[in-house]
């Protein structure tokens, strides 16, 4: 009974101090940025990629939402070393949101399909899709409360379109190193 008390704590154990590294790492890599207006541009969203291959959907999403509740607490590991409750009224803020969709599209893909290729970067290009969509409803809503009005033709022009290039690329780098990390590192 003991050695099962003791490996179920271990295995415990392990899962905090993943999901904490991961943490970290998409805050270190939030703030590793080219300052663009409206919206940054950061390598946050590969290591929202990585995490999510690397943890799975569950530690992932509770890796990301303790990412979120450091950065609304103040903590400022947000893009710009930002952080704080006021960044909920950010227009970028919604693409943080969105990243736990991509978190859980990458994740169960994984769960499914492993380290493969073609399976993460169709699920990656999903869960980036999904995060485009929540941030840029986000970042309307948003904006357009501050009396300004924008378009979605607009908001796509400023928010997504300068984003996928780099995006695409992330999404290559992070399968290549998931897939080595994968082979290495069981998680």
């Amino acid at each position: 009974m003991d050695s099962k008390k003791s490996s179920i704590s271990k295995t415990a154990l392990l899962d905090l101090v993943f999901i904490a590294m991961f943490t970290a790492l998409i805050s270190v890599c939030s703030q590793i940025s080219i300052p663009l207006v409206p919206v940054p541009f950061t390598l946050q969203t590969m290591a929202v990629y990585i995490t999510a291959a690397m943890l799975g959907w569950k530690r992932g999403t509770i890796s990301i939402l303790l990412y979120l509740l450091i950065g609304l607490i103040g903590v400022p590991v947000f893009a710009g070393f930002s952080g704080g409750f006021a960044s909920v009224v950010s227009p970028a803020f919604g693409y943080i949101i969105g990243f736990i969709l991509t978190i859980i599209v990458v994740g169960l893909s994984t769960k499914f399909f492993g380290y493969k290729s073609i399976p993460l970067i169709v699920s990656m290009v999903i869960g980036t899709f999904l995060c485009y969509a929540v941030g840029t409803i986000w970042f309307m809503v948003v904006y357009n409360l501050t009396g300004q009005y924008i378009d979605l033709g607009l908001a796509l022009s400023w928010c997504v379109v300068p984003f996928i290039i780099p995006d695409m690329a992330k999404i290559v780098v992070a399968t290549i190193l998931v897939n080595r990390l994968g082979k290495i590192v069981k998680l």
